[in-house]
C-alpha cells in the first residue's frame, strides 16, 4: 500500500498547488484579461457550482466503473482545462477553463475510496485513517508550494503569465502518468448503471443553490427574485430524494445517509465548509483594515498577511498528521468531536482577542489544527461508515456538503460584512464606506464557532466505536455500520 500512497499524495501535491498557485497572482490575471477585481468572484462561484455537480456523480461512476478509472478520467479533464486557463484568449473562455478545472475536488474522495477498497484485514480503517493524514498533509504541503512558486515565477518569467499559468498545467499533465502507472484499481464495485434522470434532479437542485446563493452574495438580500432561486432549488430536492428512495441503485443512495453513523459526518461535512472555505476571505480582510483608521484590525500589507495564511495551513497540515496518531488512543468519534471542538474554539477566541497579530495567530493555529485533523477525518470516516460499494458515493458527499456549506457562509458572510458596514455609514462612522466595521466580523468568527460546536455535539450522537476497526464488546458490534 506504501507506493500506491505515495502516489496518491504526488497528485494531492498538484491539488494543493492548484489550490494556492493562482491566489498571489489573481489580480494579475484580471488586468490581462481586462476586467475588474471585483470580477474575480465569479471564478469562484462558477468552479463551486460545477464542484457540487462534479463531485457526487465522479464519485457514483468511482462505485460503478473502479475509483481508479474515474480518478484518471478526472485528472485528464482538469489537465485539459488547466491548459485551457494558461491559453485563455478572453475572460468567458477563461471562465470556462477555470470552472472545469473544478474536477479535482474529487480527487481526495476518490483516493479514500481507493485507499479503503484495497486495504484488507482488521486493520483497514486505521489505515484508511493514517493514509488520509498524510495525503491531506501532502495537499496543505502543495498550497504552501503554490503559493510561494506562483510569486517567485511571475518574476521569472518576466511577468508572462502565459509562462506562469503554464506551470500548474504541466503539473497536473505529469499526474496523469502517476494515476495510470502507479495507482492499481479497487476490486469492489457498485455495478449499474448511472441515473440519467436522477443526475438531471440533482443538477437542478443544485445548480439552483449554488447559483441563487452566489447571487444573494452579489446582489443582496433585498433583491427578491434571489431568494425565488433558492426556494426553487430547495423545492428540487424534494421529487429526486422521493426518486432516488425508489431505486435500487440510485445516484445518492438515502437510506445509507439515514444510517445513524453517516448523516453527523455529513452535516458536520457541511458546517465545517462554513468556516474552511467561508471564513478564510474575511480574514484577509480584518488583516489589511488600519487599526489607526477604523479603530479595529491588524494593518498589514499583502506580504505580511501570507504570515497568517502560512501559519494557517502548517497548522492544518500538523492537524491532519495528527489525526491518525490521535485516533490510536482515544477512538475516532472522539477525535472527531475533538477536532471539531478545536474549530470552535479557535474562532471563539477571536471574539475577545483580535488586537494584535500574535493573538490572530495563535486563534488560527487552534483553529487550522481542527480544521486539518477534520479534512483528513471526515471522507475516511465517511468510507468506514459506508457499504464496501457505496465509499465512493459516501467520501464524494463530504465533498459536496462541503461545498453548499462553503457557498452558503460566502453569501452570509458578505451580506454582513455588507450590511454592518451600511449600518455604520448610517451612523457616520469613520472610513465605513470602505471596510466594515468590526461587528461584521465578529459575526463571522461568532458563526464559525457555533456550527464548530454545534458538529461536536452531533458527532456524539454517532455510535461509541463507528469507525473503528475492532469493536470492544459484542454489543458493540451491533451498532456498528456495514
Amino acid at each position: 500500500m506504501g507506493p500506491v500512497v505515495l502516489f496518491l499524495a504526488l497528485v494531492e501535491i498538484t491539488s494543493g498547488i492548484l489550490q494556492g498557485y493562482y491566489t498571489p497572482i489573481l489580480s494579475d490575471i484580471a488586468r490581462n484579461l481586462g476586467i475588474n477585481d471585483g470580477d474575480v468572484n465569479w471564478f469562484e462561484a462558477a468552479q463551486l457550482m460545477l464542484s457540487a455537480l462534479a463531485v457526487p456523480v465522479l464519485a457514483k461512476l468511482g462505485d460503478i466503473y473502479g475509483h481508479k478509472r474515474i480518478l484518471l478520467v478526472s485528472t485528464v479533464l482538469t489537465a485539459a482545462a488547466s491548459w485551457g486557463v494558461a491559453f485563455a484568449p478572453d475572460f468567458w473562455t477563461f471562465l470556462a477553463a477555470w470552472s472545469l478545472q473544478g474536477f479535482y475536488v474529487v480527487w481526495l474522495p476518490l483516493e479514500i475510496a481507493l485507499i479503503f477498497g484495497r486495504a484488507a484485514g482488521p486493520g483497514r480503517a486505521a489505515l484508511t485513517r493514517k493514509a488520509a493524514g498524510l495525503l491531506v498533509g501532502a495537499l496543505q504541503f502543495g498550497v504552501i508550494a503554490g503559493a510561494l512558486a506562483a510569486g517567485v515565477l511571475v518574476e521569472v518569467f518576466a511577468g508572462s503569465l502565459t509562462l506562469t499559468l503554464m506551470v500548474p498545467a504541466v503539473a497536473v499533465t505529469a499526474c496523469i502518468a502517476a494515476v495510470h502507472f502507479g495507482v492499481p484499481e479497487t476490486t469492489e464495485r457498485a455495478g449499474g448503471i448511472l441515473d440519467g434522470r436522477g443526475f438531471l434532479l440533482l443538477a437542478i437542485g443544485l445548480l439552483m443553490i449554488t447559483s441563487g446563493l452566489s447571487f444573494l452574495r452579489i446582489n443582496g438580500p433585498g433583491t427578491w427574485w434571489v431568494w425565488l432561486v433558492l426556494a426553487a432549488g430547495l423545492a428540487a430536492f424534494v421529487p429526486f430524494v422521493r426518486y432516488e428512495l425508489g431505486l435500487k441503485d440510485p445516484l445518492v443512495d438515502f437510506a445509507m445517509l439515514r444510517d445513524k453513523a453517516m448523516w453527523p459526518v455529513q452535516l458536520t461535512a457541511g458546517l465545517f465548509g462554513i468556516s474552511v472555505l467561508g471564513a478564510q476571505a474575511p480574514m484577509s480582510t480584518f488583516a489589511r483594515t488600519d487599526r489607526a483608521v477604523h479603530g479595529y484590525g491588524l494593518g498589514l500589507d499583502a506580504g505580511s498577511v501570507s504570515i497568517i495564511i502560512g501559519s494557517y495551513v502548517l497548522s492544518v497540515l500538523i492537524g491532519a498528521l495528527l489525526f491518525p496518531v490521535v485516533s490510536r488512543y482515544v477512538t475516532p468519534r472522539l477525535t472527531l468531536c475533538g477536532a471539531a471542538a478545536l474549530v470552535g474554539v479557535g474562532y471563539l477566541l477571536f471574539l475577545p482577542f483580535h488586537d494584535t497579530l500574535a493573538q490572530t495567530l495563535a486563534n488560527m493555529v487552534v483553529a487550522g489544527l481542527g480544521s486539518g485533523a477534520l479534512v483528513a477525518a471526515l471522507p475516511s470516516a465517511a468510507a468506514a461508515a459506508a457499504p464496501l460499494n457505496r465509499t465512493g458515493m459516501a467520501t464524494g458527499l463530504t465533498n459536496t456538503t462541503k461545498t453548499i456549506g462553503g457557498s452558503f457562509a460566502s453569501a452570509v458572510f458578505g451580506i454582513a460584512l455588507m450590511s454592518a458596514a451600511t449600518d455604520a455609514l448610517a451612523d457616520g462612522a469613520q472610513g465605513a464606506g470602505t471596510a466594515a466595521p468590526l461587528t461584521g466580523y465578529l459575526t463571522v468568527w461568532t458563526v464559525c464557532s457555533v456550527t464548530g460546536f454545534i458538529a461536536a455535539g452531533l458527532l456524539l450522537l454517532v455510535p461509541r466505536l463507528a469507525f473503528a476497526d475492532v469493536p470492544l464488546t459484542a454489543s458493540d458490534t451491533d451498532t456498528r455500520t456495514s
